[in-house]
């Protein structure tokens, strides 16, 4: 019978004895690595991941190395009551449905038990026991944040050695992520299965993140231009656009236009916004590419900074913080591939020519 709420553990000693019994009795465990905050994009994982396995581990650990030394590490929001109020309620309706499986556990270790030798660095020479993918991790978001995958890469290594997990899942938001993490267990013949679900989204059409919190509505309702630009692109696309020149054109169409705008309108009621990088990627290794290949498509991501609100004013609803510090929000969305009999259509001949 599966139990009706889950063991809170933050000991590793006692989750290797919890996975043991779980072994023992042939259950399939699936495995959702979170840093809190959890959202509906959190809330979509744990969903699919009890769909999908009889036990769920949901850890919740906020991991230092994959700050920059100037990042926001120490005022990344901790949750940590309302994240496991989350989760007792997903506990609670898994309780009664026949049909899928149950979180069991919410492991929320320390930083010394997950670190046990060398204090946690965030210099990029910095020593310590690290996982590196290359060159996917130098790529991108690495590019911006190089100590950002290694550190993603090195917790992530610990923490599925730590939970032995069958299945991991992964939000497609964060893009660059999976393929660093399908590499890592790929290269190292981890025995788990990384599994990639959809990007969830506000009512707007902002990708799901931690980092919203930070967003008043002001820049929640600009922030909605990074999107509203890939889909720009996407549709240049579908029209037959191949060549990157082309179809970053659109993408710009969109996000200058609002740059411009926001930048006319007064202090009291702008939201002033930054392209950080903008990508055009082969998915099969995220390569840049100067023209897409409609029958493979590619991956168009990137990533924005929201700038403090300058000129806040009275009865403005703000974000976590007052929308005093900048934030960094990442997004992105697949170019499909276009069917063979598509690609012969006069759309695309002229870029294939």
């Amino acid at each position: 019978m599966k139990p009706r709420v889950f063991n809170h553990v933050n000991n590793i000693s006692r989750l290797r004895e919890l996975r043991k019994e779980e072994w023992h009795a042939g259950l399939r465990v699936g495995f959702v690595p979170t840093m809190g905050a959890l959202h509906e994009g959190h809330i979509t994982l744990i969903r699919q991941a009890v769909k999908e396995n009889n036990n769920v581990v949901v850890s919740i650990y906020i991991n230092p190395t994959q700050f920059g030394v100037n990042e926001d590490l120490s005022s990344y929001p901790k949750t940590l009551e309302a994240d496991l109020q989350q989760i007792r309620k997903i506990c609670s309706e898994c309780w009664s449905d026949s049909s899928v499986g149950q979180v069991t556990t919410v492991f929320t270790p320390t930083t010394d038990a997950m670190y046990p030798n060398l204090k946690p660095t965030s210099e990029i020479e910095g020593h310590g026991s690290f996982v590196t993918i290359t060159p996917l991790a130098s790529m991108l978001e690495g590019a911006s944040r190089p100590v950002f995958f290694r550190g993603v890469a090195t917790v992530c290594m610990k923490l599925f050695n730590i939970v032995q997990p069958d299945n991991v899942y992964f939000g497609q938001k964060d893009v660059q992520q999976t393929y660093v993490i399908r590499r890592m267990v790929e290269d190292f013949h981890l025995n788990t299965r990384v599994h990639v679900v959809p990007t969830v989204r506000e009512s707007n059409g902002l990708a799901m993140s931690s980092r919203n919190v930070y967003l008043g509505e002001r820049r929640r309702a600009v922030a909605t231009v990074f999107i509203r630009s890939l889909q720009e692109a996407e549709q240049a696309f579908k029209h037959g656009k191949l060549r990157r020149l082309d179809l970053l054109d659109a993408f710009n169409k969109v996000f200058v236009s609002e740059q411009e705008k926001q930048r006319a309108l007064p202090k009291s009621r702008r939201a002033i916004f930054e392209l950080d990088y903008i990508s055009l990627a082969d998915p099969r290794g995220l390569t840049e590419l100067d023209q897409v290949r409609p029958e493979v498509g590619a991956i168009l991501s990137g990533a924005f900074k929201m700038m403090p609100i300058e000129d806040q004013q009275d009865g403005e609803k703000t974000g976590l913080g007052g929308d005093k510090t900048t934030v960094r929000l990442i997004d992105n969305l697949r170019l499909k591939p276009i069917s063979p009999s598509d690609v012969q259509s006069s759309n695309f001949s002229s870029d294939l020519d």
